[in-house]
């Protein structure tokens, strides 16, 4: 018990030193930034934006460092469903339409679990992080988020 609030609180000092320049932070490929009522946050991202990669995704990883995450870019809004077929890492999922604001969250799917996550009609990218972050911080559904990839003039969040 102990341990797990003194992992708490060590979460929200790093996002409090984090996220005090973010305001002014630029956009890039390989960092998305979430915010809400409940603050703001950055994360580092790995890009899959083919069908080969966005298939493969976390198959057969054993650890996703803290504060990172994989960023599924799809070229159009669409219907996805994930599931954690050979996935070893129990994650949270955030599903995001073109103007930035998170639609959907399925939180901690289980590894190795064949269900299909259906994220909604309308998605353009999906962030994969490790199970807890959402609730860590309090992400939800209407938080923006950031990335080159959202188009300025759809973006509520652009860069």
């Amino acid at each position: 018990m102990i341990r797990r609030a003194a992992s708490h609180i060590a979460a929200v000092a790093l996002w409090v030193v984090t996220t005090s320049g973010l305001a002014t932070a630029a956009c890039s490929r390989d960092h998305v930034d979430l915010r809400g009522p409940w603050g703001q946050a950055r994360f580092s991202v790995e890009v899959v934006d083919t069908p080969e990669t966005r298939a493969q995704g976390l198959m057969h990883r054993k650890s996703l460092p803290a504060r990172s995450g994989m960023l599924f870019i799809y070229e159009e809004p669409q219907r996805v469903a994930f599931w954690m077929k050979n996935t070893l890492i129990p994650l949270d999922m955030i599903f995001v339409e073109a103007d930035g604001v998170v639609s959907h969250i399925h939180k901690n799917a289980l590894p190795g679990d064949l269900t299909p996550i259906p994220g909604g009609d309308q998605v353009l990218v999906v962030l994969e992080v490790n199970a807890g972050i959402v609730e860590t911080y309090g992400i939800s559904v209407g938080t923006e988020m950031r990335h080159e990839v959202f188009s300025s003039e759809a973006a509520k969040w652009p860069c």
